[in-house]
Parts: C-alpha cells; sequence; structure tokens
C-alpha cells in the first residue's frame, strides 16, 4: 500500500519546527511530505526524517495530491486557506483558533475523544488550544471514571504561549534585570526594563494575571477557551468552567493548578490509579519526597504531566491536582501529529 501523503502547512515558524523533529522520530505513516510556507520561505531546506526537504510557497496547487494538511499558522491564513486545501480533496488539521468552535468543525484530542474525527463535514478537525491541552488528557482519564461537573483553574502560561516575540521578550527582560543592582521594591523591575514586548507588564522576575485578549465581562481570550474548548471536547455542554490565566516567566511548558468536582465520590488513591495507567499522562506525585512535576522537568516531553494530587477536604466529590504540559509539543505540534496519524489510518 501507498502511504499517504503530508502537507506541513507553516513548517518554517516555532510550531512547524517542533513538528518537523516530531514526525522524524514518531512512527513513520507517511509517504511523501510537503513542507509549504509564504512566499518569502519558499525555497528554504529543512530536515524531515533525515531528508533535505524545500519548502515550496502556499498556492492552492501546493495541495495537489495531499492526503492531510497540518496546518501551524495564524488564524487567518487557516481561514483562508484551510477551505482550499479540503477543496483540494486534503482533510485539514489545523492547529490555529480558526475552526475551534465551529459546529462541524471536531475538536479533537485523540486520548479523550479520537472517534470525533470522523465527525468532518468541512474535510476540517480542529486542534485545542496549547492551554487546555495541558489538563485536559488528564481531565478526561478522570471524567471517564468519576463524571466531571466543574472545573476551577488557575493557569501558568510560559512565555513561548505568545510566541517568538515571547520568547525573545523574556530573554531580553531577564537580561536587563541582571545587569543592573536592583533594590528590594519591586517596582524597581518596572524601571529595569525598557520593553514589555506583547505582554501588559514586566515578565522578568514577575507574574501577569493576564494571557490574550479582553473579552466580556473582564474575562480574557485564553479564559474563555479553556472553558468553551472543555466543554466541546468532553462533549458537556452545560460543565461548568471557570479559569484564571497567568503569565510567569518559564520559556516553555505551561502549568494548570486544577480543581475537579464529579458526579461520584474520588479518593486520592483511586484517582492516583486512574492517573497513572492513563495514556498520555505521566504521574509524578510524592510530597513527602518533595516530588512533583515542574516545568524544568517537563520541558521538550510529550506526556501531561501530573501531582500534587489531593481529594479536597471540604468535598468528597472534588479533587485537586497540578498539571504541566509542554504547550510547542503537545500543546501544539504533537497533538496535531497524533490527529494526523488517525486519519492516516483511514488510507
Amino acid at each position: 500500500m501507498n502511504k499517504p501523503t503530508l502537507a506541513v502547512v507553516g513548517a518554517t515558524g516555532a510550531v512547524g519546527t517542533v513538528m518537523l523533529d516530531i514526525l522524524s522520530t514518531r512512527e513513520n505513516v507517511w509517504g511523501e511530505i510537503r513542507l509549504i510556507a509564504s512566499a518569502r520561505s519558499a525555497g528554504k531546506k529543512l530536515m524531515c526524517r533525515g531528508e533535505e526537504l524545500t519548502v515550496i510557497a502556499l498556492t492552492p496547487e501546493a495541495f495537489d495530491g495531499v492526503d492531510v494538511a497540518m496546518f501551524d499558522v495564524p488564524d487567518e491564513v487557516s481561514a483562508e486557506w484551510g477551505p482550499i486545501a479540503a477543496a483540494r480533496g486534503a482533510v485539514v488539521v489545523d492547529n490555529s483558533g480558526a475552526f475551534r468552535m465551529d459546529k462541524d468543525v471536531p475538536l479533537v484530542v485523540p486520548e479523550v475523544n479520537p472517534g470525533d474525527i470522523k465527525k468532518r463535514p468541512k474535510g476540517i478537525i480542529s486542534n485545542p488550544n496549547c492551554t487546555t491541552l495541558s489538563m485536559i488528557v488528564a481531565v478526561g482519564a478522570l471524567h471517564r471514571e468519576y463524571n466531571v461537573k466543574e472545573l476551577i483553574v488557575a493557569s501558568y502560561q510560559a512565555a513561548s504561549g505568545a510566541g517568538q516575540s515571547g520568547i525573545d521578550t523574556l530573554h531580553a527582560q531577564l537580561s536587563e534585570v541582571a545587569g543592573k543592582n536592583l533594590g528590594s521594591v519591586a517596582g524597581d523591575v518596572r524601571k529595569a526594563i525598557s520593553d514589555l514586548g506583547p505582554f501588559p507588564a514586566p515578565l522578568a522576575m514577575n507574574v501577569i494575571p493576564w494571557a490574550g485578549s479582553l473579552k466580556d465581562e473582564g474575562y480574557t481570550s485564553e479564559e474563555l477557551k479553556v472553558r468553551n474548548e472543555s466543554r466541546k471536547i468532553l462533549g458537556i455542554a452545560d460543565l461548568r468552567v471557570s479559569a484564571t490565566c497567568v503569565r510567569v516567566p518559564v520559556i516553555t511548558t505551561h502549568s494548570l493548578a486544577v480543581h475537579a468536582v464529579f458526579d461520584k465520590q474520588v479518593t486520592r488513591e483511586g484517582a492516583q490509579s486512574i492517573l497513572k495507567s492513563a495514556p498520555g499522562v505521566n504521574l509524578v506525585d510524592n510530597p513527602e519526597k518533595k516530588e512533583f512535576p515542574t516545568p524544568a522537568d517537563v520541558v521538550g516531553t510529550d506526556p501531561t504531566w501530573v501531582g500534587r494530587v489531593r481529594a479536597s477536604i471540604d468535598d468528597p466529590h472534588s479533587l485537586d491536582f497540578f498539571v504541566c504540559g509542554d504547550n510547542l509539543r503537545k500543546g501544539a505540534a504533537l497533538n496535531t501529529a497524533q490527529i494526523a496519524e488517525l486519519v492516516a489510518k483511514e488510507f
């Protein structure tokens, strides 16, 4: 049998670069891999699966003969070109926010709702936001046993969630702060930093209770994504979700503190057992030895890491836990690749 042809749209971007590494290290289910990017990147040479590939320009003809197209581009590019690729016969797996809440586009996490890939009347499958992805594999595993009905979460989001400019800004701010003799007053950090970049306040030596753009009632777009995407992935239209998204001075890997309320009573030992055996989850939870996941442990890895698992003292139906996930791998490129691999089985 001939293996399906894969296109990677946005191959030269930050997530696209991670995608090429993932494609080079996972099981090879693809025949031709076609790298597509903007006209200014056409002609670049990139390595994938030990082979040097030439990037071609994004045109309608670039999708001729493509079976699956993975998009790692801004929302407006996906909104324009995703339907074009689908019309040319490709199944589009999109990592942007362009189609996530479209009722005719499934929002898929392979460990949670793999069957939804079949429900794609537009020929497009959407990949969730990196913040949602950092927790939903663990939440999904617990939901199958206990039936979740409410989530209260606080995220601790890395600078890379704001793109390359977020990474560059944090590095520059750390260098500025390190080069100055700051006093003990917190305001000295703000005085030391000359460029806020994409952030509304200094990120170096600070935390910012803001990620995304302003939406109704004081919520941010990131907070509403956690709410709306969790509902869609889990198939619970009335799931109660409250999120506060915070940017922290970490380069890569998002973390979340999760308070989950279930229909059934939950024990710490029962939850630990479920998480220990759940696909895509790595449980590290030994408080006596101060063993729990941190971004420094998780960056560059694929699983959702979980620790600090505690049954609520006040409610036998509630559980508290801490999760970490690399926002460029499982939070973006890896989940997209996993969806595409499920589609590849259809060919």
